[in-house]
Parts: C-alpha cells; structure tokens; sequence
C-alpha cells in the first residue's frame, strides 16, 4: 500500500507500512509519500504536534530516519479549510450514499479555486451540499476535469473512502472512458504512450516531451466516423493533466473546439450550419462518459455512464445530416 488508510475502528488514524523503497528516508520524506493527501507542512506541523506513532512510539522528530517495515499511525484530525466558502450552485448528482458522490460535472465550472478563480468552483458548491466535506482535503475531491471538459467525477465524503480511492487512482484501478470529437479521419483505433511535460517555451501549456516527461498512456477507439471529423471513445490508462488534449493533439487529431491545443477549422464543403456550429463552438468537445472502480466502502464494482450534454449531441446530429447529404 503506497497510501495511508483509516483503520476501522477510528477513521481519524491513518496506518502504513514503510516499503523498501523508502527505507532509511526522512520521517517528513517517507510522510509526504505516504499520505500525500495532506500537504508536507501540514504533516510537518502533526509530527511536531505528536500526532505520529512509528511502531507504537509516538515521535516529534520529523528528520528521524525511517526503516523498511516499520507501521506508521498518522492522528489526522479533521481541520475544515476556512479559505473555501460554501456556495449554493446547482450540481447533477448521478449518485450518492454515505461513502462518495458522482457528480455529472458541466462545461464551464472550474473544480477548485486557484490564482485565477476564488469561488464559484466545484469545491465551493460540494462544500454547500455536503457540508461534511469540509473535512477533507480539497473537500474529497480526489482528480479533476479541466473546467470545459464535461462528465463524470467522483468524490469522497469520508477521510476512509478519500484515501482509498487516491489509492485506486494510483493503482490506475479507476477506469474512465471519454466522448471526444475530433478533426480529421481516423481509420482505426489504437494507443498513445508519450511523456508528457510543460511545455519547454509557454508554461501553462502541456506538451510531448523527449525528456523530464512523466508517463502517459491513452487508449482509443473509433466510436463514429463524420466527413472531416471523428468521434472517439477514449480510455485513460494515467491521468496526466491535459492528458487527451496533448496525445490527440501530438496524433495531429485535436479535439474540436479546443482553445490551447486545436486548430482553427477550414470548413472547406462544410454545410453553413454545421460550419457555423463548429466556429461557435469554444470548448474542447471532451466528455468524460463513464466512471467504474470498486467501490470504498462495501467493495462492490460500480459503474457509472453519462452522455454527452445538449451542445456536444447537436454537433453529432449536425455532422450526421451533413453525411448523409454529401
């Protein structure tokens, strides 16, 4: 296990094993790894605060080395985020229980707050309709959508089922599949596996990389085939930011709308409404469609599926007829 988990009989205490890997590391080092849920001050300012057993022994010495074997007991005391107010905007719950929500995530709402946007994100409306996640890191937020891509996200409401599905995440045991239009005509289907990094000269870009890259691998699929266009059935084997739009992109197939990695679309014997749909249309057409991982709490498989929303179907319908015209 790579990710510290609440034993059962207290959801507070967070236990783990040292693997070997980081044997003879830093306490705050192999912390930092091992629940990496929490920031590394936050879990610098716990050890100091006793809040650490290493074997039974409660520690306060966070450049204490660590040994392979040894069971660490994190007291991770629940401490609401005061710098995220709740807000009341509207979610598409697509389900819930005591463990986590699935929310049908629409084109246009950011997730959580950062330097560009303060409020009005995912975070600020669960922490309104689930006030528990006031607890929780991010408010159980455990991955994300980029704030014009679509679809299917899950979130935890206890501090048990957010580290178990971080740990999923991180085992690529959760499954996601996408809707994804894009330029050009694919003949088949087929996998990507290019590193992705920053982009080497504009930095709030991601890009392919020769070197410094982390690992990337996405699957897909020819879902239906346009004049001009592709739709795909996308699968994501890592979760890399940007991750479709890049490898789609690098495939010299972007994704239809997208402002950062696509390109303008000719039209060239495109009918006016569909060329105009097209132009006028500014997001990535990107849906995230189905959601599947065992669930946290009773272990079961789960599944989850959610079409696209109303502007991504009238470009399919739009496409269609220009087809059967042409």
């Amino acid at each position: 296990m790579t990710v510290g988990e609440p034993e059962d009989d207290n959801e507070r205490h967070l236990s783990v094993e040292i693997p070997p890997e980081l044997d003879g590391k830093r306490l705050d080092v192999a912390c930092a790894q091992l629940f990496d849920q929490y920031s590394r001050s936050r879990l610098q300012a716990w050890i100091e605060a006793g809040r650490l057993c290493v074997d039974g022994i409660v520690t306060t010495r966070p450049r204490l080395p660590v040994a392979a074997g040894q069971r660490l007991v994190l007291d991770a005391e629940p401490e609401p985020d005061s710098t995220v107010q709740a807000q009341p905007i509207a979610l598409t719950i697509v389900y819930a229980d005591r463990d986590l929500v699935v929310i049908d995530k629409p084109a246009g709402l950011t997730v959580h707050p950062g330097a560009g946007q303060r409020d009005g994100t995912l975070q600020n409306a669960l922490l309104h309709h689930f006030p528990q996640t006031a607890a929780l890191p991010r408010a159980g937020i455990v991955h994300r959508l980029d704030k014009d891509t679509s679809g299917l996200m899950v979130v935890a409401l206890t501090l048990k089922a957010h580290a178990r599905l971080v740990a999923a995440l991180q085992a690529r045991a959760v499954h996601r599949e996408y809707d994804a239009l894009v330029q050009g005509e694919l003949i088949a289907g087929g996998r990507i596996e290019a590193p992705i990094g920053r982009h080497p000269r504009d930095r709030l870009r991601m890009a392919v990389v020769d070197h410094g890259g982390r690992e990337a691998v996405t699957h897909y699929r020819i879902e239906e085939r346009f004049r001009q266009f592709t739709r795909l059935r996308v699968r994501l084997e890592t979760g890399r930011t940007h991750q479709i739009r890049v490898h789609l992109a690098h495939l010299r197939h972007p994704i239809v709308g997208d402002p950062v990695y696509g390109r303008a679309v000719r039209g060239s014997g495109l009918a006016a409404p569909l060329r105009e749909a097209l132009h006028a249309f500014r997001r990535q057409a990107l849906h995230a469609r189905a959601l599947e991982f065992i669930h946290p709490g009773h272990g079961k498989p789960m599944r989850w599926d959610a079409e696209p929303p109303a502007d991504m179907q009238a470009l399919y319908a739009l496409l269609r007829a220009h087809a059967a015209f042409v």
